[in-house]
């Protein structure tokens, strides 16, 4: 069986590489190894390294789910920042027949103003093969929504929510954002365990989502989530009326304000979202 190593980021959900995907799958037996560099966010923006990690590794996860669905066999890893570090460390480790790189067009790829895919191919002596995809002219062949929650991400209400705009569609995927509490010493431990307990939730009932856990400010939690990833609506999940800081912050306003998606409210019943923690715990 030949393996196939695929570098790619930011336009991992493009079509064109999914399509050279299914193409070389179907022409003869192959295994894919994906390998995602961790992204390095536009200048100015602080965003904690962990959440530039774990935006690499939702690519991963939803990547895997979305292929393996189809019957390709594939594996994936989170890479070096660098993306010819990572490629070669995986060429070393993987000993692939050959190399997809996807990137960008030429005006936007910071990956092609470092030659990426010549020095891959000259270090390796492996057949490259190079996609250029452009994310905001194409767009992606899937709905991706946003979905930012803390207290009610286990709520009966989000689910339903979620459920209904999954239903009848095989290519939407949920993109978790669980902002830590405060800034405390337990507030990152917190926010995973809501995190996972989340996602086991929307995983059980058949929702592709995998999820970061981001700053304790719930904008500024959703500006860095955009800015990993391509969105197309946002969810935001909070407790009722005065219960919740995040409505008496003026959150729902200021993110609709500052883009240009739409931006859905789901307030959760606090009886029923206290019970579904309780459950969770």
């Amino acid at each position: 069986m030949r393996e196939i190593l695929v570098v790619a980021n930011r336009t991992l959900g493009g079509a064109k590489l999914y399509d050279r995907v299914r193409e070389l799958a179907a022409s003869e037996e192959t295994r894919f190894r994906l390998v995602v560099p961790q992204s390095k966010p536009t200048a100015g923006l602080v965003i904690y390294d962990e959440a530039v990690r774990e935006s690499a590794q939702v690519r991963v996860d939803l990547a895997m789910s979305f292929v393996s669905a189809e019957g390709i066999q594939a594996s994936g890893e989170v890479g070096d920042p660098d993306p010819f570090s990572a490629t070669m460390d995986a060429i070393a480790e993987r000993r692939p027949d050959e190399v997809i790189v996807s990137t960008h067009p030429a005006s936007q790829s910071g990956w092609l103003r470092r030659d990426l895919v010549e020095r891959i191919q000259n270090a390796s002596g492996l057949p490259v093969e190079h996609i250029v995809t452009d994310i905001e002219q194409e767009g992606l062949p899937f709905a991706v929504t946003l979905v930012v929650a803390n207290k009610t991400s286990s709520g009966e209400e989000l689910l339903e929510h979620l459920r209904a705009k999954a239903a009848g569609d095989e290519r939407h995927l949920f993109i978790a954002v669980v902002p830590q509490h405060d800034g405390s010493g337990t507030a990152p431990r917190e926010a995973r365990m809501r995190l996972a307990s989340m996602l086991d939730r929307l995983h059980s009932a058949g929702i592709l989502s995998a999820g970061i856990t981001g700053d304790p400010d719930p904008y500024t939690a959703i500006m860095n989530a955009m800015e990993l990833f391509r969105v197309d609506d946002v969810v935001i999940s909070t407790l009722p009326g005065q219960r919740s800081g995040w409505l008496r912050a003026n959150l729902i306003d200021r993110v609709k304000s500052t883009t240009s998606v739409p931006v859905e409210h789901v307030e959760a019943n606090a009886r029923t979202t206290t019970t579904a923690a309780a459950a969770a715990s």
